[in-house]
């Protein structure tokens, strides 16, 4: 029996803990910088030690605020997402609330890869090896949306907690990984659109009754 009781998504929408006045200003100057560099240099150069000096900041400085070089694209990611988490909590359905189930489902993959294949180089940045949960520890956005939909869906005694967790590998860091260099090479709407076919013909396939 699923017991699942889905929180309320809005809690991914609320506003992280304050932080001091002089904290938020490097960290809002180090991803700033952090942005002209990739935009100039590229992922591959992105280095701690260089944002750093770039920024005019000491080395611990940056350590304190992102731990490792991935999560400096971390942050970069997160940052870009927020207004991609609002349509998903607020905007207008399909991706956002209205729509039936299956639609959003639908619509949530296609709108997800389209995010992840225009910020490909910061995605794929962000997995860590070094980690043993890519996608952190606490729950990831897709994973829990992917879950609240699942639950409205009359899919009998399936155990939804895993096959969320198995939808969920078919986005975000298991499918950028997976796409090979001439996949990324190709024009980017195309490649969206080969992949958004198959996750819409995977979640009609899952849902069948």
């Amino acid at each position: 029996m699923n017991q699942f009781v889905p929180p309320s998504l809005e809690v991914l929408g609320a506003a992280p803990p304050a932080e001091r006045a002089d904290a938020a200003r490097n960290r809002q100057h180090l991803l700033a910088t952090a942005r002209e560099m990739l935009a100039g240099q590229g992922a591959d150069t992105l280095t701690m030690d260089g944002l750093a000096e770039r920024a005019g900041l000491g080395k611990g400085t940056v350590f304190r605020r992102f731990g490792t070089r991935a999560g400096i694209f971390r942050a970069l990611l997160d940052d870009t997402e927020r207004d991609f988490q609002e349509q998903v909590l607020s905007g207008p359905p399909p991706l956002g609330p209205g729509a039936p189930p299956l639609e959003r489902l639908v619509a949530y993959g296609q709108a997800r890869v389209a995010f992840l294949i225009e910020h490909a180089d910061i995605a794929r940045a962000t997995l860590d090896g070094g980690q043993p949960i890519p996608a952190g520890s606490s729950t990831p956005l897709s994973q829990l949306h992917i879950r609240v939909l699942l639950g409205q869906l009359d899919l009998g005694p399936a155990d939804l907690d895993i096959l969320a967790v198995q939808l969920t590998a078919a986005l975000d860091g298991p499918l950028l990984l997976y796409l090979s260099a001439t996949d990324l090479a190709e024009d980017p709407a195309r490649t969206a659109r080969r992949i958004t076919r198959g996750w819409r013909d995977l979640i009609h396939r899952v849902t069948r009754p």
